[in-house]
């Protein structure tokens, strides 16, 4: 399955046709598995680090290019350290026996075959903790199938309602509409949020939003989307942290950063909407220094 997915490689939305195993894509990837970081992350929503910590793995390149992202280092400088389908599925081992309180797959779409292999692999040597997708969400629907019975957690950003933002700063084509519908998808798989007796989560749907400075109102939009789609049946994740590095200085718009005032009002949005299940972030989680170190310990 992996060889035939990879040389017609259709698993994202840039549809490129590519053969990996003998080129590489838009996303920069290709046949073997690349990762940056292995490690223990404390920083999620707190549903999601637990008490150890989410059991992340980062893996290099991505099919995004956007031009603030925090780690271009290995989304798009594609630092990282190769490894093989076996490999991962001892990393997922490895995290369990750490105590990890999942498995945390950090942009993973272009591996997704590779990485239902080692699922499985994993799984059939006592693999049992939940399975987080973290995914930027410019996914295609027939990719997220094979993930059915494979991911606990979708944990999707939901980056722009405005498309002409997102071919700007992120080189993305339709991201709206191609990124709600991958939501919906996400929610059809695993269906509403539960938790165990520590109140981590165990299933279903957290939506990510990074507020950009001066598109507080494309916020706006995205939070109507989102009651409007799900109610209370999904959780949001508002995120003040946006940090303007990598070539964001080059667009004048989103060259600062986020004032509270915009922070703020898309809080109020969200509580005027009736909004109940929502984290928010404090002021402390702004800067570089929340940039994980890829070195590619654990790899």
């Amino acid at each position: 399955m992996i060889s035939d997915l990879l040389k017609n490689c259709k698993l994202c939305p840039r549809n490129c046709g590519i053969n990996r195993t003998e080129k590489i894509g838009f996303c920069g990837a290709g046949e073997k598995i690349r990762v940056a970081l292995v490690s223990l992350h404390k920083w999620e929503e707190p549903c999601i680090s637990g008490e150890n910590g989410a059991g992340t793995i980062f893996f290099s390149h991505c099919n995004l290019k956007c031009v603030y992202c925090q780690n271009f280092k290995i989304s798009s400088e594609g630092y990282g350290k190769e490894i093989s389908v076996e490999r991962l599925a001892e990393i997922f081992l490895e995290q369990q026996q750490r105590g990890a309180t999942n498995i945390e797959l950090v942009t993973p779409t272009h591996y997704t075959p590779q990485i239902c292999a080692a699922l499985d692999s994993a799984k059939n040597r006592g693999l049992n903790i939940p399975i987080v997708y973290n995914t930027n969400a410019y996914e295609n629907l027939s990719t997220l199938d094979l993930l059915k019975n494979r991911v606990d957690i979708f944990l999707p950003d939901l980056k722009y309602f405005d498309d002409d933002a997102a071919k700007i700063f992120s080189n993305t084509p339709n991201y709206f509409s191609v990124a709600t519908a991958a939501i919906q998808k996400m929610f059809e798989l695993v269906g509403e949020c539960k938790f165990d007796s520590a109140q981590n989560l165990t299933r279903g749907v957290i939506v990510r939003h990074l507020i950009l400075p001066n598109f507080r109102r494309d916020s706006f939009k995205i939070l109507d989307w989102l009651q409007q789609t799900f109610g209370d049946k999904i959780f949001i994740s508002l995120m003040n942290q946006y940090t303007p590095i990598f070539r964001a200085d080059k667009f004048k718009k989103i060259s600062r950063r986020l004032t509270k005032f915009e922070y703020k009002s898309v809080v109020n949005h969200a509580i005027e909407l009736g909004i109940k299940n929502c984290f928010i972030q404090t002021a402390g989680a702004v800067g570089e220094n929340f940039i994980p170190n890829f070195n590619c310990e654990g790899v």
